[in-house]
């Protein structure tokens, strides 16, 4: 099953990322008339909006995922430049640009009518670095390679990524012992020897095998294996995913006496496949290098991907969209409250997260061990106080040692099922201690509320106040509690109504 806690871990990698860079442009609007000077449409520009594109995209896409980037590549002195390196610089990124005289910054003009393409116009020139710019891209390199954890080679065959680069790239990746990911677009794979992974789609690969492929044919997977480890013997490449489009992806490995690893792909309502690719680089590049085996990895590269064609435009995955994915993912076939049951790690984790978007977070707690009314208006009032509500649930231990042995009536698990079953709980946590005071020092919330208790007696409430934080003392129900569920039970067995 796949865990959150891998995107968790993000967050302390630096991901290197060279290759070419460019300006995307989206200029959206509308269609009405034809032109009277000629028969073309006449498009009505009603707003613009650009971005980082090519590598750039794999930037933003680490940037959004809370990773720290590095970025080597080669740019314009020009308008576009000077915009690339704002977004650069938004993005937190680390990056150091070779300027070529007399070279533009790559630039792609998207127009965009009612969600459809309507033209693509493209700025560019091919790269061609002089020796005293290739000398200095080697310096860029293996300044950076110290500070890395992975890196990614994004290719877009603009003239950064020669033959001669990028095996010295990789060359230079080996000697500080980096592992190498490659987003290829040239079919000699002979420029990509000795990298970790190469990541082609089929199209890609059929050039560069020679063969085509037939994804509904029986014996697929043993067809591409078979032309995979041709490929990867005759290049000196030790391993190869293969992204598939509608079919998932495939990863070779270096054996042949292992088997592939296949994915398939989610069924999404497809907007546009405008830098899926390079999110899917993004997501790989850093799961590997967070620790992930390469199916998980493949897995959450393969989520990402999905969730940004569902949107127009270049796009980037956030860690809570990701994580909404896995938790929908891991929930298919089974219950899925008890996804909402999570650590006091994760909790933190997700707390943090959802306070760095502006998000409320709030918090009560209890044994929660007969649930009745009175414990769902308190959920209900709660949640009205936050974005997002964490209940702590006292453990079995706890429970036994504040009420007694004969308690709880229901086991922990039991009781936090039912809880994160309801719409107004977000996440449940259990802890053992006898108050959920450490818990709350923990987790830091926006909001406690809790119906009941009194400041002067609600230690939790103190220590909220004592940061900054809001407490709402919620109004009880009047005849609604444990205790009178078992006074009821209690009677109707003395009457002999029922026999416990």
């Amino acid at each position: 099953m796949l865990s959150t806690t891998i995107i968790n871990c993000f967050k302390n990698l630096k991901i290197l990322c060279i290759g070419d860079i460019m300006l995307d442009k989206f200029l959206y609007g509308e269609v009405e008339r034809i032109s009277p000077e000629a028969p073309v449409p006449v498009f009505k520009i009603t707003k613009e909006k650009s971005m980082l594109g090519g590598t750039g995209n794999v930037i933003a896409n680490l940037a959004s995922l809370k990773i720290k980037t590095m970025f080597i590549g080669a740019a314009g002195n020009d308008e576009s430049c000077i915009m690339l390196e704002r977004f650069l610089n938004e993005t937190g990124c680390e990056y150091s640009l070779i300027k070529p005289h007399d070279y533009p910054t790559t630039t792609k003009i998207r127009m965009i009518a009612s969600n459809n393409h309507i033209l693509r116009a493209d700025k560019e020139t091919d790269l061609n670095l002089t020796s005293a710019e290739t000398e200095k891209l080697k310096s860029f390199v293996d300044s950076a390679l110290p500070k890395c954890h992975i890196v990614l080679l994004s290719d877009y065959k603009k003239g950064l990524l020669t033959k001669e680069t990028t095996g010295m790239i990789i060359e230079l990746c080996k000697k500080h012992g980096k592992k190498v990911l490659v987003d290829p677009k040239e079919k000699d794979f002979s420029k990509y020897s000795g990298a970790d992974i190469v990541k082609p789609n089929l199209k890609e690969f059929e050039l560069v095998s020679g063969l085509k492929f037939n994804t509904s044919d029986e014996n697929f997977k043993e067809q591409i294996t078979d032309a995979a480890h041709d490929v990867m013997n005759k290049y000196n490449i030790n391993s190869l995913l293969i992204t598939l489009s509608k079919d998932g992806m495939i990863f070779v490995p270096p054996n042949r006496d292992e088997k592939a690893v296949h994915i398939p792909a989610e069924a999404k309502e497809v907007f546009d496949v405008s830098g899926a690719g390079d999110t899917s680089l993004a997501v790989l590049g850093a799961s590997i290098a967070a620790g992930a085996y390469i199916n998980d990895a493949m897995k959450l590269a393969n989520l990402a991907s999905g969730i940004v064609v569902g949107k127009l435009g270049t796009a980037c995955v956030t860690p809570s969209e990701l994580k909404n994915a896995i938790i929908n993912e891991n929930a298919k076939g089974k219950l899925s409250q008890g996804l909402k049951i999570i650590s006091l790690d994760e909790a933190v984790e997700i707390a943090k997260e959802l306070k760095s978007q502006g998000k409320v977070t709030g918090f009560t707690n209890g044994c929660f061990d007969v649930m009745h009314l009175g414990h769902i208006h308190s959920f209900a009032a709660a949640k009205r106080e936050c974005d997002c509500l964490f209940v702590g649930i006292n453990s079995d231990k706890s429970v036994k040692r504040i009420k007694g042995e004969q308690f709880p009536l229901q086991d922990e698990k039991t009781r936090a099922y039912v809880a994160a079953s309801l719409e107004f709980v977000d996440y449940v946590v259990l802890f053992d201690e006898d108050t959920a005071l450490e818990l709350v020092k923990k987790l830091q919330p926006d909001v406690i509320a809790k119906e009941g208790l009194k400041i002067e007696n609600w230690p939790e409430a103190q220590y909220v106040l004592s940061y900054g934080g809001k407490v709402v003392e919620l109004e009880r129900i009047e005849d609604y509690s444990t205790t009178a569920v078992l006074k009821k039970i209690d009677n109707l067995q003395k009457s002999g109504v029922i026999n416990v």
